[in-house]
């Protein structure tokens, strides 16, 4: 997985599957977070999401009232988050 920042607006590249994956999406996503109130996500390709990233995506929008708009490539994915009923709280699209 490859994740890159610029602005307020983060892409991310690859399967979203591992620890790691979650723990380099939280750093990127905190510094955006620290000088922006809405983050533009887009996720390219990923067929899925780990619990730890739906988890802190859910704390940075309730919590910290960060504005997500979530740009999602993948079909399965947005499925994913229309099973979890979280299309509405990411406002996922496709992209």
């Amino acid at each position: 997985m490859n994740i890159k920042a610029s602005s307020n607006n983060v892409t991310i590249d690859g399967n979203i599957k591992t620890v790691s994956d979650f723990q380099q999406i939280k750093q990127v996503l905190d510094g955006v977070a620290t000088t922006n109130s809405s983050i533009i996500l887009n996720i390219v390709d990923s067929l899925s999401m780990t619990s730890s990233v739906i988890g802190y995506l859910n704390k940075l929008i309730l919590k910290d009232n960060i504005k997500i708009q979530m740009k999602v490539g993948n079909q399965q994915l947005l499925e994913l988050l229309s099973d979890l009923n979280l299309t509405t709280t990411f406002n996922a699209k496709k992209a």
